[in-house]
């Protein structure tokens, strides 16, 4: 990953006159390996001449619409700058058509999108002619397509898998559901219980509004046996 990642922006930077920001979007991880890949694309791109205008690092999974982080970088983007993300499925596992939708919002604000091996910059810059640049860009979008499709075909594919295990431990006993995040719903309680209203915590919280109801609901029950 380290080399492929260097030798494609060497292209780029070779073909660009410096200037170029970059914003990159990451997910959040506390594992090491990943942590310390990301850090490397963070610093291969700012040593390529990449001005880094803003790290973007989401705790949301990308087969979610909203996603905060990367709302915040959409919002973000000027023109000419370049969208920077490790994987395809950090940009989305959605349905195609939202997924594509996601991706012109990005091309609307004038910016580029830039995943190694899928939307290749050097590429483009490469090509010299206006219509060498079309056919590329022809055959970038429809690369793109299919890999935002195979990305959530994965997903899907994951939660089928998921399912039928989670079917298979109930009937040999041997499924008692999910672990809860004790930490999230012990700042959901603190925020509800200073008065912050559901909306506003699931945001902070980066959770969902469901999710929220569920844990105050179970808080207030549990409150009320006390009394």
């Amino acid at each position: 990953m380290g080399a492929w990642f260097r030798k494609y922006w060497v292209e780029v930077e070779e073909k660009m006159n410096g200037g170029i920001i970059a914003r990159v979007y990451l997910r959040v991880s506390t594992d090491e390996q990943v942590l310390t890949r990301q850090n490397r694309i963070i610093e291969e791109t700012r040593n390529r001449g990449f001005y880094i205008a803003g790290v973007y690092r989401e705790k949301a999974s990308g087969a979610r619409a909203d996603r905060p982080e990367l709302q915040r970088m959409i919002d973000d983007l000027q023109p000419g700058e370049v969208v920077i993300a490790e994987h395809i499925d950090r940009i989305s596992r959605l349905p195609l058509e939202s997924a594509l939708a996601l991706v012109n919002s990005i091309k609307e604000r004038g910016a580029k999108l830039s995943i190694p091996g899928i939307v290749d910059l050097s590429e483009l810059i490469n090509a010299e002619s206006g219509v060498a640049k079309v056919v590329l860009e022809n055959v970038q979008d429809m690369l793109l397509k299919v890999a935002l499709q195979l990305a959530r075909d994965d997903y899907e594919n994951r939660r089928r898998r998921q399912k039928e295990g989670i079917q298979v431990a109930k009937r040999e006993g041997r499924y008692h559901g999910r672990i809860a995040d004790k930490q999230l719903h012990k700042r959901i309680i603190e925020y509800r219980s200073r008065g912050t209203s559901i909306a506003e915590t699931a945001k902070l919280n980066q959770c969902s509004v469901s999710l929220v109801k569920t844990v105050w609901s179970r808080h207030k029950k549990m409150e009320g046996h006390r009394k």
